[in-house]
């Protein structure tokens, strides 16, 4: 064995070393968030009385991540049967949301929407908080609710879509001798491959997608924000919003902290009755092996970039492609 490979092997190792140190350095440091919790005692109280209200609960939904199917923060089928759940306890009087995401996948944000629509056919009402970021998707999902509240800190708005991404890697792969062949039937089966670059007639395709669903969430947002669709249409150009800049064009109601937000909602909707606050949030949950391979994933896009001279990130975008089309904000 050459010099040369002893010392390669010993490197591996000293990253596997690290790799597991950090993992349960990790293990250690870091608890998970609360859960759903359907015997809360928090008390969401108008003129500091300790008594419950018997009438019955606001729902306290958090949503947060990107918008996908799944992923660590993020899970589509609990906040679907989530708000199901809610929509069926007799108990619920109304929601109060909190939102924190960038947006995410068109399909998926659109079925919370409807879901949160359905709901409110209930006569009950929902009222949504931005967080830190409520861009995009996470506007989109914001236009269900009765009113708008936003942090003054903010960022929201990005009302746009992104039908595809395409990286045309030819140059670069003739540059390292790797050819790349895919065989396929239809002439456009095999568009936004990082081994071909778009045609016009494909481009075409995808800014046709673009424009169905940009559409579609333009006349969400007129008709949450009781606009035309030509008004509605001049704030989405796809940029960020700050909240001063969001209330000032009418895309919220107000700005202020969740206990201003549920204060307003308890006196408009409720006269000022005390409610119970019922917390559903999604558990984060990552076992050792996740946070390990997790861990080795990223060693490994390092080692390889490294070696081919292509950026981490656009092999990050080559193994793990997004749903596409998408209501997101990057």
């Amino acid at each position: 064995m050459t010099k040369k490979v002893k010392s390669g092997y010993i490197i591996l190792a000293i990253l596997v070393v690290i790799a597991i140190a950090a993992t349960v350095h990790s293990l250690i440091t870091t608890k998970e968030s609360v859960t759903i919790n359907f015997d809360s005692n928090v008390e969401y109280n108008t003129n500091s009385s300790q008594k419950l209200s018997s009438k019955g609960n606001i729902a306290a939904l958090y949503i947060e991540g990107t918008i996908q199917q799944a992923n660590v923060d993020y899970d589509q089928q609990w906040l679907l049967s989530t708000i199901s759940a809610i929509k069926n306890d007799k108990k619920n009087v109304g929601i109060a949301i909190f939102v924190n995401s960038p947006g995410g996948a068109v399909y998926q944000t659109d079925d919370v929407y409807l879901a949160l629509e359905d709901y409110k056919t209930t006569g009950r009402p929902i009222y949504v908080y931005q967080g830190p970021m409520a861009a995009s998707g996470g506007y989109y999902i914001s236009c269900a609710g009765n009113k708008i509240y936003a942090n003054r800190n903010t960022l929201t708005g990005s009302i746009g879509v992104i039908a595809g991404q395409s990286m045309d890697l030819t140059g670069l792969l003739n540059k390292l001798g790797i050819k790349s062949e895919t065989i396929y039937a239809g002439k456009n089966k095999n568009m936004g491959n990082y081994n071909a670059p778009f045609t016009p007639e494909q481009k075409a395709i995808m800014q046709s997608i673009a424009d169905e669903c940009y559409e579609q969430f333009v006349k969400i947002v007129a008709k949450s924000r009781n606009m035309t669709y030509e008004e509605a249409a001049k704030l989405s150009d796809g940029r960020i919003y700050t909240a001063q800049q969001a209330l000032d064009n009418g895309l919220i109601d107000a700005i202020g902290s969740w206990d201003l937000m549920l204060d307003d909602m308890a006196d408009a909707e409720f006269e000022g009755t005390n409610y119970k606050i019922v917390t559903y949030k999604k558990v984060k949950k990552q076992s050792f092996m996740d946070i390990m391979m997790s861990k080795v994933s990223d060693i490994t896009k390092s080692a390889a970039a490294s070696k081919t001279g292509i950026p981490e990130k656009v092999l990050e975008d080559i193994n793990s492609p997004s749903e596409y089309p998408m209501y997101l904000y990057k």
